[in-house]
Protein backbone atom coordinates (compact mmCIF):
# COMPACT_ATOMS: atom_id res chain seq x y z
CA UNK A 1 0.00 0.00 0.00
CA UNK A 2 1.44 3.28 -0.80
CA UNK A 3 0.45 6.24 0.92
CA UNK A 4 0.40 9.72 -0.85
CA UNK A 5 -1.65 11.33 1.46
CA UNK A 6 -0.45 13.57 4.90
CA UNK A 7 -3.47 12.84 6.77
CA UNK A 8 -2.80 9.33 6.23
CA UNK A 9 0.70 9.52 6.94
CA UNK A 10 -0.32 11.67 10.04
CA UNK A 11 -1.89 8.86 11.15
CA UNK A 12 -0.06 6.27 10.84
CA UNK A 13 2.60 8.75 13.21
CA UNK A 14 1.35 7.66 16.88
CA UNK A 15 3.42 5.10 18.55
CA UNK A 16 0.00 3.51 19.73
CA UNK A 17 -0.82 3.04 16.18
CA UNK A 18 2.42 1.12 14.98
CA UNK A 19 1.86 -0.82 17.97
CA UNK A 20 -1.73 -1.79 16.89
CA UNK A 21 -0.69 -2.57 13.64
CA UNK A 22 1.84 -4.85 14.65
CA UNK A 23 -0.47 -6.93 17.31
CA UNK A 24 -3.05 -7.49 14.51
CA UNK A 25 -0.58 -8.48 11.77
CA UNK A 26 1.17 -11.32 13.98
CA UNK A 27 -1.86 -12.20 15.88
CA UNK A 28 -4.98 -11.65 13.16
CA UNK A 29 -8.05 -9.90 14.28
CA UNK A 30 -8.51 -8.99 17.25
CA UNK A 31 -11.14 -6.58 19.61
CA UNK A 32 -9.96 -3.32 21.14
CA UNK A 33 -10.08 -5.15 24.66
CA UNK A 34 -7.77 -7.48 23.37
CA UNK A 35 -5.50 -5.16 21.82
CA UNK A 36 -5.58 -3.01 25.11
CA UNK A 37 -4.41 -6.17 27.39
CA UNK A 38 -1.79 -6.99 24.90
CA UNK A 39 -0.08 -3.34 25.01
CA UNK A 40 -0.91 -2.50 28.55
CA UNK A 41 -3.10 -0.01 27.00
CA UNK A 42 -6.53 0.35 27.84
CA UNK A 43 -9.92 -0.70 25.55
CA UNK A 44 -10.59 2.88 25.17
CA UNK A 45 -7.32 4.39 23.85
CA UNK A 46 -6.92 1.33 21.60
CA UNK A 47 -10.86 1.73 20.63
CA UNK A 48 -10.24 5.28 19.40
CA UNK A 49 -6.59 4.47 17.60
CA UNK A 50 -8.11 1.95 15.57
CA UNK A 51 -11.30 3.74 14.27
CA UNK A 52 -8.64 6.29 13.28
CA UNK A 53 -6.37 3.61 11.74
CA UNK A 54 -9.63 2.36 9.61
CA UNK A 55 -10.33 5.99 8.48
CA UNK A 56 -7.24 5.77 6.20
CA UNK A 57 -7.47 2.48 5.35
CA UNK A 58 -4.72 0.71 7.67
CA UNK A 59 -7.28 -1.22 9.64
CA UNK A 60 -10.84 -2.76 8.94
CA UNK A 61 -13.79 -4.18 11.13
CA UNK A 62 -14.06 -8.02 11.08
CA UNK A 63 -16.73 -8.21 12.24
CA UNK A 64 -18.36 -8.88 15.76
CA UNK A 65 -16.22 -10.82 18.60
CA UNK A 66 -16.89 -13.84 20.47
CA UNK A 67 -20.02 -12.10 22.63
CA UNK A 68 -21.37 -10.08 19.38
CA UNK A 69 -20.55 -6.53 21.60
CA UNK A 70 -17.46 -5.96 20.42
CA UNK A 71 -16.16 -5.59 16.94
CA UNK A 72 -13.21 -7.38 15.86
CA UNK A 73 -10.32 -5.31 14.32
CA UNK A 74 -7.82 -6.89 11.40
CA UNK A 75 -4.88 -5.28 8.57
CA UNK A 76 -6.81 -5.78 5.18
CA UNK A 77 -3.68 -7.41 3.92
CA UNK A 78 -1.25 -8.15 5.66
CA UNK A 79 0.71 -9.14 2.97
CA UNK A 80 1.23 -5.79 1.41
CA UNK A 81 3.62 -2.97 3.17
CA UNK A 82 2.49 0.24 3.60
CA UNK A 83 5.28 2.89 1.48
CA UNK A 84 5.22 6.26 1.76
CA UNK A 85 5.27 7.89 -1.56
CA UNK A 86 8.57 9.18 -2.31
CA UNK A 87 7.84 12.87 -3.61
CA UNK A 88 4.96 13.12 -0.88
CA UNK A 89 5.48 15.59 2.72
CA UNK A 90 8.90 14.97 3.37
CA UNK A 91 8.68 16.47 6.80
CA UNK A 92 5.91 14.09 7.31
CA UNK A 93 7.81 11.44 6.12
CA UNK A 94 11.20 11.86 8.12
CA UNK A 95 8.59 12.34 11.41
CA UNK A 96 7.18 8.40 10.65
CA UNK A 97 10.48 7.45 10.16
CA UNK A 98 12.35 8.89 13.50
CA UNK A 99 8.87 7.29 15.28
CA UNK A 100 9.57 3.90 13.83
CA UNK A 101 13.12 4.07 14.21
CA UNK A 102 12.65 5.17 18.14
CA UNK A 103 10.00 2.75 18.66
CA UNK A 104 12.70 -0.06 17.27
CA UNK A 105 15.51 1.10 19.26
CA UNK A 106 12.68 0.92 22.66
CA UNK A 107 12.17 -2.46 21.75
CA UNK A 108 15.96 -3.41 21.34
CA UNK A 109 17.02 -1.92 24.43
CA UNK A 110 13.98 -3.27 26.53
CA UNK A 111 14.75 -6.81 24.83
CA UNK A 112 18.56 -6.28 26.41
CA UNK A 113 16.94 -5.72 29.59
CA UNK A 114 15.31 -8.71 29.95
CA UNK A 115 17.35 -10.94 27.68
CA UNK A 116 18.55 -13.12 31.06
CA UNK A 117 14.71 -13.96 31.73
CA UNK A 118 14.21 -15.85 28.78
CA UNK A 119 14.79 -19.50 28.18
CA UNK A 120 18.54 -20.58 27.33
CA UNK A 121 17.78 -21.29 23.85
CA UNK A 122 16.84 -17.84 22.97
CA UNK A 123 19.56 -16.15 24.96
CA UNK A 124 21.96 -18.26 23.07
CA UNK A 125 20.40 -17.51 19.26
CA UNK A 126 18.69 -14.66 18.67
CA UNK A 127 20.21 -11.04 19.18
CA UNK A 128 22.06 -7.85 17.40
CA UNK A 129 24.43 -8.77 14.71
CA UNK A 130 26.58 -4.90 13.81
CA UNK A 131 29.06 -5.08 10.82
CA UNK A 132 30.97 -2.27 9.24
CA UNK A 133 31.38 -3.18 5.36
CA UNK A 134 32.46 -1.24 2.47
CA UNK A 135 30.11 -1.26 -0.43
CA UNK A 136 28.36 0.92 -3.13
CA UNK A 137 25.19 1.87 -2.98
CA UNK A 138 24.22 -0.77 -5.89
CA UNK A 139 25.30 -3.45 -3.58
CA UNK A 140 23.94 -2.37 0.24
CA UNK A 141 20.62 -2.58 -2.48
CA UNK A 142 21.39 -6.05 -3.15
CA UNK A 143 22.27 -6.94 0.81
CA UNK A 144 18.80 -5.23 1.68
CA UNK A 145 17.15 -7.76 -1.07
CA UNK A 146 18.50 -10.95 0.18
CA UNK A 147 17.92 -9.79 3.22
CA UNK A 148 14.41 -9.38 2.81
CA UNK A 149 14.40 -12.73 0.50
CA UNK A 150 15.88 -14.67 3.46
CA UNK A 151 13.30 -13.30 6.12
CA UNK A 152 9.99 -13.63 3.34
CA UNK A 153 9.14 -17.33 4.19
CA UNK A 154 9.40 -16.20 7.96
CA UNK A 155 7.18 -13.28 7.53
CA UNK A 156 5.36 -15.15 5.54
CA UNK A 157 4.30 -17.94 7.78
CA UNK A 158 3.42 -14.76 10.43
CA UNK A 159 0.93 -13.37 7.85
CA UNK A 160 -0.68 -16.79 7.57
CA UNK A 161 -0.80 -17.87 10.96
CA UNK A 162 -3.88 -15.52 11.90
CA UNK A 163 -4.81 -16.75 15.65
CA UNK A 164 -3.44 -20.07 15.15
CA UNK A 165 -1.34 -21.13 17.66
CA UNK A 166 2.60 -21.60 17.64
CA UNK A 167 4.79 -25.15 17.32
CA UNK A 168 5.97 -25.28 21.07
CA UNK A 169 9.72 -23.04 21.03
CA UNK A 170 8.01 -20.64 18.94
CA UNK A 171 7.79 -16.66 19.29
CA UNK A 172 7.38 -13.81 17.35
CA UNK A 173 10.68 -12.19 16.44
CA UNK A 174 11.23 -8.69 15.36
CA UNK A 175 13.99 -7.83 12.94
CA UNK A 176 15.24 -4.44 12.19
CA UNK A 177 17.63 -3.85 9.65
CA UNK A 178 19.50 -0.25 8.87
CA UNK A 179 22.08 0.45 6.43
CA UNK A 180 23.45 3.51 7.31
CA UNK A 181 26.29 5.17 4.99
CA UNK A 182 28.98 6.92 7.30
CA UNK A 183 29.98 10.50 5.97
CA UNK A 184 32.79 10.44 3.08
CA UNK A 185 35.47 9.64 5.57
CA UNK A 186 37.68 10.15 3.35
CA UNK A 187 37.29 13.60 1.78
CA UNK A 188 37.27 14.65 5.43
CA UNK A 189 40.93 13.57 6.01
CA UNK A 190 41.51 15.77 2.59
CA UNK A 191 39.92 18.29 3.43
CA UNK A 192 41.82 18.37 7.03
CA UNK A 193 45.20 18.07 5.34
CA UNK A 194 43.95 20.73 3.15
CA UNK A 195 43.31 23.14 5.61
CA UNK A 196 47.53 22.66 7.30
Amino acid sequence: MEISDPKAIRALAHPLRLDLLELLTATGAATAARCGRSLGTSQASCSFHLRQLAKYGFVEDAGPGRDRRERLWQVPDPTRPIRIAAAESPALRQELEHLVIERQMHAILAHADRRDAESTAWRRKAGIVTALAVLSAEEAADLREQWKALLAPYVERTRNSGNTRHRPGQHHVRYFMAATPLPDLESGENQDESDH
